[in-house]
């Protein structure tokens, strides 16, 4: 996929949830995890994908190779910083993609030029042109980062611009990577930036809006009704500290303000809710209920006013249609009874694709187990057992093979868990303050290096008394926190299921040691 182009009606959707989303503390994902959210991005038609930092860990740089060799239709970037070894590893990892690209960056601001790269701004100049041509010896499709343009010296950041395209940068991305800006000022930046350079026609001007004020879709929006023609954004808003730019939230803007934007993009949004759901399984990051597009509350109306309106006209309270991103009150007409070819079929159906016969058989046995204790199987319980049956297929250390809780009036709890260890059954008893305390105490019996228990949160994934409950927990270790996600018709065996996740993730944390996170 091409896109490098400067057409004024098309607007690029660049996705970095699997490299800024990532830096998100305890959002660290497995290789596995970020290949099947980049084919997920790849069904939206996503058009660039940011699939990680590659000198920053080894991890990392077989995460952007895997994620370019199994993506062939949206773009592959990786992130470098203006350094020789970084754009070197950088191009080494994007060698497979069908379509690559390198993003470079250095920061520009007055702040960021003293106090953190003790540099010149003379030298900040030349060092950028030397990393926009080294990069360009991987790859035409170069972009270029000012970090912190959004308190950068408007002059400065025009020397820099009109100097990195004549370098060979095809996107110029201009950040508010401390998330200062306000929406009229940073349109009026980009405005100004466009006016000014006079090679900015040659080039994507593009916008990396963090969210630290709570104004990152609104400044990514002003861009965009002020010429820039890329927008770099997360699913569910993912990112560090308070995030990033949202993708669903930009995106329905455009397409529900045609009337007041002149451009458009490619995104298939009826994959909007499934990506968001699929990225809140893989994070633990569970969405609120009342976030814009993608929470279970965006298209529900409780005041009886709202209801009367809606039964008549819909688009008296609705400016989108629920089905257009991806929502559905379908139920699936499955049951314990029902076959494994059923059942992938409407996993497509919803944007869920399971590459092997392995991957379709964990699921289909999961799906079993939740069918024989549920009366109705809903689309996003469907996502639920995908996910966490993939999941299962990674290699993770602990299983857990059963739970016997004892739990009644005037009695403390009892717990007895059997874990599986490395292919060997070790069982752990212990008492708790309440069923899902004595599951986890007895968890602890068995797993010495458990961290600190920070976060305990239920939510239910679809209505009734037999849904299914969706369990997050935090974990921390030595500074560095880890999510699990778990969900079950029985919530002390979701819960279960939520802490060991966290405690794979922290038994195989790998170090990223990322030498620069904020872009």
């Amino acid at each position: 996929m091409t896109t490098n182009t400067n057409s004024n009606d098309r607007l690029i959707v660049f996705d970095t949830t699997l490299r800024d989303g990532e830096q998100s503390p305890g959002a660290s994902m497995t290789l596995e995890e970020k290949v099947r959210i980049g084919k997920m991005l790849e069904q939206m038609r996503v058009d660039v994908i940011e699939a990680g930092f590659p000198i920053a860990s080894p991890g990392d740089f077989e995460s952007v190779k895997a994620v370019a060799t199994a993506v062939k239709d949206s773009t592959v970037c990786g992130l470098a910083r203006s350094l020789d070894a970084d754009i070197e590893r950088a191009g080494e990892a994007l060698k497979p993609a069908n379509s690559g690209r390198i993003h470079t960056f250095i920061a520009t601001s007055p702040i960021h030029m003293k106090e953190k790269l003790r540099m010149q701004p003379d030298d900040v100049l030349a060092q950028a042109i030397r990393a926009v041509k080294k990069a360009r010896q991987y790859t035409d499709n170069v972009e270029f980062s000012a970090e912190d343009a959004g308190r950068t010296e408007f002059d400065f950041l025009c020397r820099v611009v009109e100097a990195a395209i004549d370098a060979g940068a095809t996107t110029i991305n201009i950040p508010d990577t401390v998330g200062y800006n306000i929406p009229h000022q940073f349109g009026d930046l980009i405005r100004r930036l466009i006016e000014a350079v006079p090679n900015a026609d040659k080039a994507v001007i593009s916008v990396h809006c963090h969210n630290d004020l709570g104004l990152a879709v609104s400044n990514s929006l002003s861009s965009v009704l002020n010429g820039a023609r890329q927008v770099e954004c997360t699913i569910n808003g993912l990112g560090e500290r308070a995030g990033n730019a949202s993708l669903e939230e930009i995106v329905m803007a455009i397409r529900t303000r045609h009337d007041v934007f002149d451009c458009h993009t490619n995104i298939d949004t009826s994959f909007i809710v499934p990506a968001s759901r699929l990225v809140s399984s893989v994070t633990g990051f569970p969405v609120q209920p009342n976030k814009a597009i993608v929470g279970k509350n965006a298209f529900a109306h409780e005041s009886g006013i709202h209801q009367d309106g809606v039964l008549k006209s819909r688009e008296t309270y609705e400016i989108m249609r629920a089905q257009d991103v991806g929502w559905s009150d379908n139920k699936i007409v499955l049951g314990k009874h029902s076959g494994r070819n059923a059942l992938k079929s409407r996993l497509e159906e919803i944007g869920i694709i399971l590459d092997n016969e392995e991957a379709l058989n964990a699921a289909f046995s999961r799906f079993k187990d939740v069918a024989d204790r549920k009366h109705e199987i809903f689309d996003e319980d469907l996502i639920a057992i995908a996910s966490e049956s993939q999941a299962a297929l990674e290699h993770t250390r602990y299983h857990l093979v059963s739970s016997f809780v004892c739990s009644e009036t005037g009695e403390t709890p009892r717990a007895k868990v059997v874990l599986n260890i490395d292919g060997k059954e070790v069982t752990g008893e212990a008492e708790g303050g309440g069923s899902v305390d004595a599951v986890f105490s007895a968890i602890k019996t068995i797993v010495e290096d458990h961290g600190t228990l920070e976060l305990y949160s239920v939510n239910s994934i679809t209505s009734g008394t037999d849904a299914q409950g969706e369990v997050t927990v935090r974990i921390e270790k030595a500074g560095r926190q880890f999510y699990g996600n778990g969900s079950d018709p029985d919530i002390v065996i979701a819960s279960a299921y939520s802490y060991l996740d966290a405690l794979n993730k922290l038994a195989s944390d790998e170090s990223r040691a990322h030498p620069q996170h904020s872009v």
